[in-house]
């Protein structure tokens, strides 16, 4: 018989009474607790507000420690999680010193405190690494990829469509200003009438109208037996053009002039092609074009952008990177949906290398009779006068000059027209019309491109281009398949660069760590 009695309960309370003294060295919330001490995390928050009334807050700057170890930790914190951990998670405990604040709590703290300060944060970080672990930001690999938003993907508004059905509209007032002035004509007023109207003008007809046929919206009647008068089906009418007018109007300049699209859900957001299922099947999503530029496998800049074309998103990522790290980076990389000639202005302004390729690179690298093509305008022979001269012998002679579409830099490219094609035997090849063969001709272009291929086949080039799809696109699929962020949570734009920055910021933290564990083994 065991008469052994057990004086203490497996509940009590055990020794250490430190987390610290629990927590392994290596740990990674030790080490991103003293990366925010070094770089001095508070001073980035607002100061305290006094308030007389109500419970004491939650330490703020322990606020901010445990929403940037969230993202570290998991990739995206979602604000359920970080309420949780708070309470089971020995990590956020020690970061928290045992507060359990609430989702609410952590959801009003990031839009009030964090929302304006996030990208000082990111910078801080960022220079912290890249002093710390020797990060080079003169090398730049750029990427992007387009990321689903928040809003339903079946309330999409097309600007083309909604142009068109305002254009129908013009037509339907016009119809019904006739109508209105034949019944106006004892009178001896008229309505103007015009191919396009405005709600400002819509409106000021609608109030003298009412005014001179005398309509009281309170008089009006409705429903079966009663019978409308001319004056309130006409007034009626023009209202509901007016109304829909204005909503015309707001649509389109929610469009505004760079995009062609939005979601009602989420009105920043613009449809863009996507590639949703495992079969690599488009489809057409609202969404955000992420981009980010990474530098020795660090997140060195990061925007979001409407835009669906790459090319229209390099000049706003370089001038983020300018306002974040002070400076351009040398050796801007990225692949051919960057390489424009707008962009290769904008490096040649602000002394960057062009290492962007252009559309036709690939073809231009590895078919061999496209870039030997004989009929292409960049192979055409000179003659001693310095005129282009076709393969059957024929000069092409000046015939005007044309500002280059799209330019921003006032640049203007020059058409040639051959002199005679009639009877040419080579027309077939040359030309696709009866007309004689007109070509364009854009020597700064054509330098430039010669320039790109000249440094991308360097053997510098070549390893750039390899680094670029191991680091742009590796950070893209670490992100989105191992810290499982692949669809943005918040709504609009600015709500939406604030969530890539404190992602931006976990992940650099996250790479930060491993690297720093991976060299402590290796000694």
């Amino acid at each position: 018989m065991n008469n052994t009695k057990h004086y203490y309960s497996p509940k009590q309370a055990r020794l250490p009474l430190f987390i610290t003294d629990i927590l392994d060295i290596c740990d990674p919330v030790l080490t991103f607790d003293k990366i925010m001490e070094e770089i001095g995390i508070n001073k980035y928050l607002k100061p305290e507000p006094y308030n007389k009334l109500g419970r004491p807050g939650y330490n703020r700057v322990n606020m901010l420690k445990t929403v940037l170890f969230g993202f570290m930790d998991t990739g995206y914190a979602s604000l359920r999680e970080l309420e949780d951990r708070c309470k089971t998670n020995i990590r956020y405990m020690y970061l928290m010193d045992y507060e359990t604040p609430s989702y609410r709590a952590f959801s009003y703290f990031i839009n009030e405190e964090i929302q304006t300060s996030v990208q000082d944060i990111f910078k801080a970080v960022m220079e912290y690494i890249a002093k710390e672990d020797s990060v080079d930001l003169q090398h730049l690999y750029i990427d992007g990829s387009k990321f689903e938003a928040n809003a339903n993907k079946y309330t999409w508004v097309w600007k083309k469509a909604t142009e068109k059905s305002r254009y129908r509209l013009f037509s339907k007032i016009t119809e019904l200003f006739t109508q209105m002035n034949e019944a106006l004509a004892y009178t001896g007023l008229k309505i103007e009438t015009n191919t396009e109207y405005t709600p400002d003008g819509l409106e000021t007809v609608l109030n003298r109208y009412a005014f001179l046929c005398h309509v009281d919206e309170k008089d009006f009647v409705s429903g079966r037996g009663h019978k409308k008068s001319q004056e309130q089906r006409y007034y009626e009418k023009l209202k509901g053009y007016l109304d829909k007018l204005k909503e015309y109007v707001v649509k389109i300049q929610i469009c505004g002039p760079d995009r062609n699209s939005y979601s009602k859900t989420d009105p920043d957001a613009t449809f863009m092609r996507m590639k949703k299922d495992y079969m690599g099947n488009d489809q057409l999503l609202p969404a955000y074009n992420i981009q980010i530029g990474v530098a020795d496998e660090y997140i060195a800049v990061v925007d979001v952008m409407q835009h669906r074309s790459d090319m229209d998103c390099f000049v706003p990522l370089m001038e983020k990177f300018h306002e974040i790290h002070g400076f351009y980076p040398k050796y801007p990389i990225a692949d051919a949906g960057y390489g424009s000639f707008n962009n290769y202005l904008f490096c040649q302004e602000h002394g960057m290398e062009k290492y962007m390729k252009f559309p036709m690179y690939k073809k231009e690298t590895t078919d061999e009779n496209y870039r030997n093509d004989p009929f292409r305008a960049v192979n055409f022979k000179t003659n001693e006068l310095g005129e282009l001269i076709c393969p059957n012998g024929k000069p092409f002679h000046f015939a005007y000059r044309k500002p280059v579409k799209g330019n921003h830099y006032g640049r203007q490219e020059e058409y040639y027209t051959c002199e005679d094609c009639s009877g040419c035997p080579y027309a077939v090849q040359c030309k696709k019309t009866d007309k004689n063969r007109t070509v364009r001709i854009n020597a700064e272009l054509s330098s430039m491109h010669q320039e790109v291929l000249d440094n991308l086949e360097s053997i510098h080039g070549a390893l750039l281009r390899m680094n670029r799809s191991i680091q742009a696109e590796g950070t893209f699929g670490i992100m989105k398949y191992d810290r499982w962020y692949k669809r943005t949570v918040r709504r609009g734009l600015d709500s939406v660069r604030l969530e890539l920055f404190l992602v931006s910021i976990g992940h650099n933290l996250y790479k930060f760590h491993n690297k720093q564990m991976r060299l402590r083994e290796a000694a």
